[in-house]
C-alpha cells in the first residue's frame, strides 16, 4: 500500500449471512426457535416466530462494525 492510503475493511461473512440492514439503518434478522422440537411450541408462538425480528439499537451500534458496507 502507497502513503496515505487505508486498507479495505473485511465484513464479517458470518453476520452478513445472518442480518440484512434495511433503508432505515435498522438490521433485520430471522428469530431462533423454529428450527426442531415443534411439538411441544403453540401453534400461536410458532406463528408469531415467522415473522423478522430487528436487533435492538445497542445490538445494531456493535454490528456495524461487522458490517462496514451494510448487506442488501
Amino acid at each position: 500500500m502507497g502513503i496515505g492510503r487505508k486498507g479495505k475493511l473485511k465484513t464479517n461473512k458470518g453476520a452478513a449471512k445472518r442480518l440484512r440492514m434495511t433503508k432505515s439503518g435498522l438490521f433485520k434478522k430471522r428469530n431462533a426457535g423454529r428450527q426442531h422440537i415443534l411439538g411441544k411450541k403453540t401453534r400461536k408462538r410458532k406463528r408469531q416466530l415467522r415473522k423478522d425480528g430487528y436487533l435492538s439499537l445497542t445490538d445494531a451500534k456493535r454490528i456495524r462494525r461487522l458490517l462496514p458496507y451494510g448487506t442488501h
